[in-house]
C-alpha cells in the first residue's frame, strides 16, 4: 500500500513536470521569426530543394508561399538525396519532419508553428527520458529532479523552440544512456538481457542518422563503459557483447558512410575556424564551455543601455554559479558514499567528461571551435542534467546546531528549489526572446528595410553558399508579414504593380561574374523611384560601390551613407531615381 502511494506521488510529480515543460516549450512558439538554419529545415522537410529557389532574377515576395508549401509525393530516399548534396547533415530528422508536416497539413498561417511543434514535442519527450535515466541509475527522487531541471532549463527550452535537429538526438542519446546503465547492471549481475543490448544498438544507429555529433556520444559511451569494465578488472570475455554491439552499430551506418566522408571535407563548417588566431582565441574554448554550462541552468538578459545593470546581473550569475558549484560538490560527495549507485555515477560522469574532452580535441586539434556554439552542447547535456539531478537529490541540510539542541531529524534539502526558480525565470526570458538570441534578427532587419516614405522595394542578397540563400529567405519571410507597409506601397501613385516588393539572389562566386554586372541585366517591373537594399554577407562597408544600375536604361541608384546597417552581416540602401 505504501509502495503504491509512493509510486502514485512520483507519477503525479512527473506529470506536473511534463505539463510545465510542455507549456514553456509551446509558449509563443511561432512568434519569433525563422532564422537561417530553420529555413534550411523548412526547405528539406517540405520536400523542396535549392533548385526550387529562383536565383539570378527578381521574384515577387508573394511567391514565397509556393516555395514553403508542402510538396506531396516526396519520399524519404528523395529527401535523403537532397540533404546529402545540399547540406552536411544526415537525413532522418528531415524525413521525420516531412511525415509530421504531411500529417498536420498546416495552412499558410500555421506552417511555422507546425515546423517548430515537432522539436518542441521531442523536447518534452527528453524530459521523460531523463527521468527514466536517473530513476534506474539512482532513485525516483533523482529522476524527478533531473526531469524538473530539464523542464525549466533555459538551454533545453531554447533548443526545443527551434525547428532544428537537436531535441531528437537529445532524446536518443538519453535513451542510449538508459540502455548503457542497464548494460552495466547486466555485467554486475552477470546476466545479459538481449532486448537491452539490441535497444542500445538501435537507438545509437538512429542517432547517427540524426546528427553527426552523435558519433561523439557513441564514442563517449564506449569509452565510459569500457573504462568502467577495466576499472572493475572484468575478464576480457565479458567485453565480447560490447564489441558485437559496437560492430552492429557500425554495420547499420555503412549505407551512409561514403556520404559522411564527403560531408567532412565540405567547406560549410569553415566558419568555425578562427579568422585571426591570438592567445585569447586559444583560451576561448575554455571560457565558452563554462558559459555553456551556466546557460544550462540560468540565463538572464543583459541591458544594452546600462552597463551598471549588466555588471550587476553578471555578478549575480557568477555568484549563483559558484553557490551551485558548491552544492553540487557536496551532493557528489554524498552520492559517492552510496555504493549502490556509485557505478552509475562513474558511468554517466565518464560519458559527459569524454564528450567534453572530444569538444576540446576538435577545437584545438582540428582548429574548429565548436564550443563557440552553445547549442552543440546538446550532445552531453543529458549526462550533465542527470548528474545535476543526482547530486541535488543527495543533498542534506547542514543544521548541526539545531540538530544537537533539538534532536531534529535530517530532512531532504530544499536547495534544489532555488535552482528550479532560477531556471523557470530564465526560460521565461528565453520564450520572450530576451536571452539566447540569434546572431541576427530578421525582424529587426525588416524594420530597417521598411523605411518611410513607402516606395516600391527591391531586396538583393549576394550569396556564395546555400546557407546565405537561406539567410536571404529568412528576411523575405519576415518582410512578407508586414501587410500594412505592403498596403501603403501599393497605394502610392508611383506603384503600378500589385507586388511592390521584389526579391533577388545574385551569385557572387567567382565563376558567376560580378553581382553588380548581373543586377544591371535582370529585368524588373517596378517603377521608379524605388528603394534598393543590398544584403552582402562577408562584405565591408567600403565594398559597397557608390552607384549601381538597374536594367532600366535611365535608372541610377545612389548609395545612402546614412542607411548602412550591420546586424550580424551588412546591408546597404541605394535610392534609385529615373
Amino acid at each position: 500500500m505504501l509502495k503504491s502511494l509512493t509510486l502514485n506521488k512520483t507519477l503525479l510529480g512527473l506529470a506536473a513536470i511534463l505539463v510545465v515543460g510542455t507549456l514553456l516549450r509551446f509558449w509563443h512558439l511561432d512568434t519569433k521569426p525563422l532564422w537561417m538554419d530553420e529555413v534550411l529545415t523548412a526547405i528539406f522537410s517540405l520536400g523542396r530543394s535549392y533548385d526550387d529557389v529562383p536565383t539570378q532574377e527578381f521574384f515577387a515576395i508573394a511567391d514565397l508561399q509556393q516555395l514553403f508549401t508542402l510538396q506531396s509525393g516526396v519520399s524519404c530516399p528523395q529527401i535523403a538525396r537532397t540533404v546529402a548534396t545540399e547540406s552536411v547533415h544526415p537525413p532522418l530528422f528531415f524525413c521525420l519532419m516531412h511525415g509530421w508536416m504531411r500529417w498536420l497539413n498546416p495552412s499558410a498561417e500555421e506552417w511555422i508553428w507546425a515546423l517548430r511543434a515537432l522539436p518542441a514535442l521531442l523536447g518534452v519527450g527528453a524530459i521523460a527520458a531523463v527521468y527514466w535515466l536517473n530513476r534506474i541509475a539512482f532513485s525516483p527522487t533523482a529522476g524527478l529532479l533531473s526531469a524538473a531541471l530539464m523542464a525549466v532549463s533555459p538551454f533545453a527550452v531554447y533548443l526545443s523552440q527551434e525547428a532544428r535537429h537537436y531535441t531528437l538526438p537529445m532524446v536518443l542519446i538519453t535513451l542510449a544512456l538508459v540502455a548503457l546503465v542497464q548494460m552495466q547492471q547486466d555485467m554486475q549481475r552477470q546476466q545479459i538481457r538481449p532486448w537491452v543490448w539490441i535497444g542500445w544498438v538501435g537507438v545509437n544507429g538512429l542517432a547517427l542518422y540524426t546528427h553527426y555529433f552523435c558519433i561523439l556520444a557513441l564514442i563517449a559511451q564506449v569509452i565510459a563503459l569500457g573504462g568502467w569494465m577495466l576499472g572493475q578488472r572484468l575478464p576480457l570475455r565479458r567485453m565480447v557483447p560490447l564489441g558485437l554491439a559496437i560492430a552492429a552499430v557500425g554495420l547499420s551506418y555503412l549505407p551512409w558512410l561514403s556520404t559522411v566522408i564527403s560531408h567532412f571535407s565540405r567547406p560549410e563548417t569553415d566558419w568555425l575556424i578562427p579568422q585571426d588566431p591570438t592567445w585569447l582565441t586559444r583560451l576561448a574554448p575554455i571560457y565558452q564551455t563554462v558559459v555553456g554550462w551556466v546557460l544550462m541552468v540560468i540565463a538572464l538578459p543583459l541591458q544594452d543601455d546600462s552597463w551598471a545593470i549588466a555588471l550587476l546581473i553578471i555578478v549575480g550569475i557568477v555568484l549563483f554559479s559558484l553557490w551551485l558549484l558548491r552544492q553540487l560538490l557536496q551532493g557528489a560527495k554524498q552520492q559517492w558514499q552510496d555504493a549502490s549507485s556509485r557505478s552509475a555515477l562513474v558511468l554517466i560522469a565518464g560519458f559527459t567528461l569524454t564528450v567534453i574532452a572530444q569538444f576540446f580535441a576538435i577545437a584545438y586539434g582540428l582548429n574548429k571551435d565548436i564550443t563557440a556554439v552553445p547549442r552543440y552542447n546538446f550532445v552531453y547535456y543529458p549526462g550533465m542534467c542527470a548528474l545535476l539531478g543526482a547530486c541535488l537529490a543527495s543533498l542534506r541540510p547542514s543544521i548541526p546546531s539545531f540538530k544537537n539542541r533539538f534532536d531534529l531529524p535530517q530532512l531532504p534539502s530544499q536547495r534544489w528549489a532555488i535552482v528550479l526558480v532560477a531556471g523557470l525565470l530564465s526560460s521565461i526570458f528565453v520564450v520572450q526572446g530576451f536571452v539566447l538570441q540569434k546572431s541576427y534578427n530578421p525582424d529587426e532587419i525588416a524594420e530597417d528595410i521598411l523605411i518611410t516614405p513607402p516606395l516600391p522595394l527591391i531586396v538583393v542578397t549576394n550569396y556564395r553558399s546555400l546557407q546565405e540563400i537561406a539567410l536571404g529567405l529568412s528576411i523575405a519571410l519576415e518582410l512578407q508579414t508586414h501587410e500594412t507597409y505592403l498596403t501603403q506601397i501599393s497605394q502610392t501613385p508611383s506603384s503600378a504593380t500589385s507586388s511592390p516588393i521584389r526579391f533577388g539572389f545574385l551569385d557572387r562566386r567567382p565563376q558567376s561574374g560580378s553581382p553588380r554586372h548581373t543586377l544591371s541585366h535582370i529585368e524588373q517591373p517596378l517603377p521608379l523611384p524605388l528603394n534598393l537594399w543590398v544584403v552582402s554577407p562577408e562584405s565591408r562597408r567600403q565594398d559597397f560601390p557608390p552607384r549601381l544600375r538597374l536594367a532600366n536604361p535611365d535608372s541610377s541608384c545612389t548609395l545612402d551613407p546614412e542607411e548602412y546597417h550591420r546586424l550580424g552581416f551588412p546591408y546597404q540602401l541605394y535610392r534609385c531615381q529615373g
